[in-house]
Formats: structure tokens, sequence, C-alpha cells
């Protein structure tokens, strides 16, 4: 005997399907990058620590070009941050893309703790660094990026993406404070809700002039098992 559903009049669960005009964003983080050395703080770019990718951090981005080389990706982006393009480098040369530098995919600008010094500060559990934890602000932490003007970047990054690439999908390079900054906006959720995405790993958003669909968080499937699921927090 049939189900309600085989029927005529039954209605079968639907299965989710990306509204017409959306574009899909696949939010990468980078591979980790080379380690924070006392004293010999990382190169500067417009003010950010630039490290490049660390032997393992090669590794992933490989991995992740394994994953999504499979996919349809019609454009690739990375940020101004030597780390997203290494990434994205592999990926690239699977399927012929050119990667957009967007300056607005950047990490979050940490202050006087920027170069390395965010690392040791973490690590030493510094008064600041507790504050900001407790808080979920990253401007607690001297000169860094405002909370207010950090969100109103990445929404306004992600919905300029979105409108030039409606119906497309886009592999987006970034970082780990940038990734939890869009899930919050996407979620309503607290500012740090989404902070600890691991290293090479994807998020899925679905973006429409109505609204932003979270569909996966932190996917690491395509990563060793041998890989640490442990990951520093940012650059």
């Amino acid at each position: 005997m049939g189900s309600e559903s085989d029927r005529p009049g039954g209605y079968r669960q639907a299965r989710f399907q990306v509204p017409p005009g959306a574009c899909e964003i696949l939010l990468i983080r980078h591979g980790e990058s080379e380690p924070a050395v006392p004293g010999v703080p990382f190169p500067l770019v417009d003010g950010q620590g630039d490290p490049g990718l660390a032997p393992d951090g090669r590794v992933q981005a490989e991995r992740v070009a394994e994953r999504l080389a499979v996919e349809r990706i019609d454009a690739i982006y990375v940020s101004t941050l030597r780390r997203t393009g290494q990434t994205a480098e592999p990926l690239a040369g699977r399927l012929g893309l050119t990667p957009n530098v967007e300056p607005d995919l950047r990490e979050v600008h940490l202050g006087e703790w920027e170069g390395g010094l965010f690392r040791r500060m973490v690590a030493e559990n510094h008064p600041i660094a507790q504050r900001m934890s407790a808080e979920e602000r990253w401007d607690v932490i001297p000169g860094a990026e405002p909370a207010q003007g950090f969100s109103e970047r990445v929404r306004k990054v992600l919905a300029k993406l979105a409108a030039a690439h409606r119906d497309q999908r886009l592999a987006v390079f970034t970082h780990g404070g940038f990734i939890a900054e869009a899930l919050a906006a996407a979620t309503g959720s607290r500012p740090f809700a989404f902070l600890g995405a691991d290293n090479g790993s994807v998020s899925h958003l679905v973006v429409t002039d109505q609204r932003w669909i979270l569909r996966r968080y932190n996917d690491t499937a395509h990563m060793d098992a041998a890989f640490s699921t442990t990951s520093a927090p940012l650059t």
C-alpha cells in the first residue's frame, strides 16, 4: 500500500533548492599560516600581518582544490593578504580561473596586535584577550577595527559579490574572523558564535535580496585525519 505522499494530493518533504537569482558563496578559510616568532613580526600589508602559508597550509590548500574541483565554481575571490591567494592557487589552477582580489575580504584589523602579536597575547591569556572573548568584540584591542565598521564591511562586500553573481557559485578564500562575522550576520547569532572555523574549512551561504541562508559551517571532510582539529583563532 502506497504512502500518503505517493497518493494523489500527498505532499512529500521537499529538498532545499537555491532560490532563483541567489548567489551561493563558499567561504573557505585559508590554510595554516606561518608561525609567529617572538621578535620577528610578520610583514604588513595596509597595516595587517601578512604571513605566507606554512607547509601544512599548502597541503590543506591542495585538499581544498581536490574537494572543490568537482563542484561547479563560477568565480574565485581572495583577499589582499597572501595566505588567501596561496590557498586558492591549486583550485584556480585546476579550474583555469584567475582569482579576483577583493580588499574588503581581508581579516578584521587587530590594531596594535598585528604582525603576529595577537597569537602571543591570546596564548598568554592577556587581560585584554580575556575581555575580548568575554565581550565578543575585537575592538577592545587598542587600535583595532571598530565592531560596527567591521560588521558593515562584511555585509556590504558579500552583498556586492552576490549582486554581481546571481545564479552562480563563488569560492571565496578569506579569514576566520571574517567568516565568523558573516555567519553571525546570516543567523543573527552572538558575534563570536562561529569563531573557530578550521584552516581549509568550507562554510556555505546562500545569499538572496531578502535573506542569507546558512547551509554548511566548518566542513572539513576533505582534510586528512592526521591534521589537528584545533586551529589558531585568527591569522
